[in-house]
C-alpha cells in the first residue's frame, strides 16, 4: 500500500498546472514551429523570388559596372556599400521579416502569452553528469532519435521519388540556356521542399500529441501529492477544526457577557433558554442577544439569576423562536404578540417590587 501511494496515476490539478506553466513547462512542438516557417520561405521565396531575383541580377550589373570605372573615389564607394545594404535589405527582410512573425505566431498559439526567465536557472540536474548520461536513455530520448531518423528518411524518400520523375526532363537540360537551367532545378527544389514540408506537418502533428501526452504524464501526481496540496490550499483540517473550536468559544463567552443586559429570558424550561433585550428607543423591536441549548441553556439560566434578570417559563414560544430567530437580530413579527405579553408581565413584576 505504502509503494502504491507514490505512484503517479491522479490528473493534474489546476495549481500543479499553474506551477508548471510559471516554470515554462508547457506543451509546445518544435516540429509545429520549423514546419510553418518552412512553409512560409518556400511561399515566399515562390511568389517573391522573380521579382528578387530582377533585382539581383540588376543591381549586379550595376555594381560591376561602377567597380570597372578607373575614376572611383570614397564617395562612389560609400554610395556602393549604402546601395548593396539597401538592395539586401530589400530581398531579404520580407521573407526574414514573415518568417519571425510565423516563429512567434507558432509559438503563441501553442503556449500562449508566457514570459518567465525561470527555465534560465541554472540546476544541478542539468549539469549533473550521471543525470544527463540517465537522460540519453529515456523515453523522451528514444521517441527524438526516432523522429529524427524519420524526418531523414522522410525527405531522402521525397526526394528521391520526384527527382526520380524529374530524370527524363534533366537529360533535356544538357543543350538548353543557364537560365532555362536554373529555373528547372528553382521549379524541382520547389517541389521537393513542398513535398517534404506536406509530410512534415503529418510528423509534426504527431509529435504534438505525443508532447501533451508526455507533459500530462509528467505533471500526474500521486494521491499523497493530491492531499498534501489540499492541506495547503484549504488548511490542515486539524487546525482549522480548532480555530472553528476556538471562534465558537469566543462567541459564547461574548454572548454570555450579554446574558446580563437582557430584558427577560424564555425558557423550555430545562432544554432551551433564550434571552431577549428591549430598551426603547435604542431597541424598536424586542432583540435576542443569547440562546442556547442544555448545557448553555443551563449557564445563561445562572446568568440571568445572578443579575436579577427574569426567567419566564414558555416551552412553545422558546421552541419556535429557537429554531426561527438568528442571535443578535429582532424577533420576527410572528412572536410580536406573545413577546409583548411576557414583557408585560415582567413590567408588571419590576414595579411591584420597586413599589
Amino acid at each position: 500500500m505504502a509503494e502504491g501511494s507514490d505512484e503517479k496515476t491522479e490528473a493534474p490539478s489546476e495549481k500543479r498546472r499553474q506551477e508548471a506553466r510559471e516554470k515554462g513547462n508547457v506543451v509546445k512542438s518544435t516540429e509545429i514551429n520549423s514546419v510553418l516557417v518552412l512553409l512560409t520561405a518556400i511561399v515566399l521565396l515562390k511568389m517573391l523570388g522573380p521579382s528578387i531575383m530582377q533585382q539581383l541580377n540588376s543591381s549586379t550589373v550595376e555594381f560591376l559596372r561602377i567597380i570597372s570605372d578607373t575614376s572611383m573615389d570614397q564617395a562612389r564607394a560609400i554610395r556602393l556599400i549604402y546601395e548593396g545594404l539597401v538592395l539586401l535589405a530589400k530581398t531579404t527582410l520580407p521573407v526574414a521579416g514573415a518568417i519571425m512573425i510565423i516563429g512567434v505566431f507558432a509559438n503563441i498559439v501553442q503556449v500562449g502569452f508566457l514570459f518567465t526567465l525561470k527555465p534560465l536557472v541554472p540546476k544541478w540536474e542539468k549539469i549533473n553528469p550521471l543525470t544527463g548520461f540517465g537522460r540519453l536513455f529515456s523515453m523522451r530520448s528514444m521517441v527524438e532519435t526516432i523522429k529524427s531518423i524519420a524526418k531523414l528518411s522522410v525527405i531522402g524518400i521525397v526526394a528521391y521519388i520526384t527527382l526520380k520523375n524529374e530524370f527524363d526532363k534533366m537529360l533535356l537540360l544538357t543543350d538548353a540556356s543557364i537560365i532555362t537551367i536554373w529555373s528547372f532545378t528553382a521549379a524541382v527544389a520547389y517541389k521537393v521542399i513542398l513535398r517534404i514540408a506536406i509530410v512534415l506537418i503529418i510528423i509534426a502533428i504527431l509529435d504534438y500529441a505525443y508532447q501533451r501526452f508526455d507533459h500530462e504524464k509528467q505533471l500526474k501526481m500521486s494521491h499523497q501529492e493530491l492531499k498534501e496540496e489540499r492541506k495547503q490550499m484549504e488548511g490542515d483540517p486539524q487546525v482549522k477544526a480548532r480555530i472553528r473550536s476556538l471562534q465558537r468559544e469566543m462567541a459564547r463567552r461574548r454572548m454570555m457577557e450579554n446574558v446580563p443586559k437582557a430584558t427577560v429570558v424564555v425558557t423550555n424550561p430545562t432544554h432551551i433558554a433564550i434571552a431577549m433585550r428591549y430598551e426603547p428607543p435604542k431597541d424598536n423591536t424586542p432583540v435576542v442577544i443569547a440562546k442556547g441549548k442544555r448545557i448553555i441553556a443551563e449557564r445563561i439560566k445562572a446568568i440571568a439569576k445572578e443579575n436579577h434578570v427574569p426567567i419566564i417559563e414558555d416551552k412553545p414560544l422558546a421552541r419556535a423562536m429557537y429554531d426561527k430567530v438568528e442571535l443578535g437580530l429582532p424577533i420576527p413579527v410572528e412572536f410580536f404578540t406573545a413577546v409583548a405579553e411576557i414583557l408585560a408581565y415582567v413590567y408588571r413584576l419590576k414595579n411591584k417590587t420597586a413599589a
